[in-house]
């Protein structure tokens, strides 16, 4: 399973005709002609409202002003204080509320993190669905677009505002942290996140690594073919357990879903027992509607040391697959809790 790039598919050719079509209109205003006293009266008024225009034009520029910033697809133009980012891809949303950056429009994904999703609310975020339309999109009247590198339509986007592309998983979260803050003109902010996560970890790691010892760790999945089993990077609480813990997972799962860079691994019910942990994170895949009591009622599930010995904790599959700040945070608190539980 690849992490699927969400693609903006609508035919975005509606936006250039709502532009045109405004732009026309403004462009055939007052052509006619009148008596003499009448153009004179128009030249005056026309001077006075170029002069009025100008001077909204250069206080519109100060408000606007544009900096250089270093995408993962190269440099853009972006607001120097972004104040209406359009965020699509989901998985970004976090670090912007963490940041305290001003998002006007996610996709439903985001939306429905329980992490997340009170605090967007209360600042009136829109639900984008998960395919946003072009009329929703120029409503909002966004300054900034979060995309994922490959993103189909991003020259369409162009034409409303400037985007920034990302690409996922290039980056740790905290260094994903320092860029997002860097992109918002928030770089202090996104620093003390980092030193107050960090103070947190140093708290807590010692306490679980006592309480482990040198048992091992699994994240995994039922799906309709068998459990994904993931890695370090991929959310589901990879990010906390393997790499701020640094504790162990399976031989054959340390291979192949962290050591191999990927993050996850598909693996069949009958391979199970190699890939499941002494302590294991469980919950139903996201990505499809599979009954996972086909996994959870299997007699190879039921015999599993963890499973005898209650040693399986279930994380949220809408919310736990996200690794921004704000989700990674609510996940410590549930993970650390589980771990030292796991005597």
């Amino acid at each position: 399973m690849r992490k699927q790039i969400k693609s903006i598919w609508i035919m975005m050719a509606l936006i250039l005709l709502i532009v045109l079509s405004a732009c026309g209109q403004s462009a055939t205003t007052n052509s006619t002609t009148g008596d003499s006293t009448n153009a004179a009266a128009e030249t005056e008024t026309k001077t006075d409202s170029d002069s009025a225009s100008s001077s909204a034009d250069k206080v519109a520029t100060a408000e606007e002003e544009l900096v250089t910033y270093q995408s993962d697809a190269g440099e853009v133009q972006v607001p120097k204080n972004p104040k209406r980012i359009i965020d699509l891809t989901s998985f970004s949303t976090g670090y912007f509320v963490a940041l305290d950056a001003p998002v006007v429009g996610a996709l439903s994904g985001a939306m429905n993190n329980k992490y997340i999703k009170d605090q967007l609310a209360a600042a009136g975020t829109s639900d984008l669905g998960e395919e946003p339309t072009p009329e929703k999109l120029i409503s909002l009247k966004p300054d900034l677009f979060i995309v994922y590198t490959g993103t189909e339509g991003i020259d369409k986007l162009e034409q409303i505002a400037p985007v920034v592309q990302i690409a996922y998983g290039k980056r740790n979260f905290k260094d994903l942290m320092l860029e997002m803050g860097k992109l918002t003109n928030r770089e202090d902010a996104a620093k003390a996140w980092n030193a107050k996560w960090e103070a947190k970890i140093n708290e807590l790691k010692p306490k679980v690594q006592e309480a482990v010892g040198d048992r091992t760790v699994s994240i995994l999945n039922p799906y309709a073919k068998g459990l994904f089993v993931f890695g370090h990077n991929y959310g589901r609480g990879g990010e906390i357990i393997y790499g701020e813990f640094g504790l162990k997972a399976p031989a054959k799962a340390q291979a192949e879903a962290i050591d191999s860079g990927t993050g996850w691994a598909s693996i069949s019910m009958e391979l199970l027992p190699e890939y499941a942990g002494d302590i294991i994170f469980t919950s139903p895949w996201s990505g499809d509607k599979t009954d996972p009591k086909i996994v959870y009622d299997n007699t190879l599930w039921k015999n599993l040391p963890a499973v005898k010995a209650n040693h399986v904790f279930q994380l949220d599959p809408t919310s736990d697959s996200y690794n921004d700040p704000l989700t990674l945070e609510g996940q410590l608190q549930f993970i650390s809790d589980s771990l030292l539980s796991a005597n």
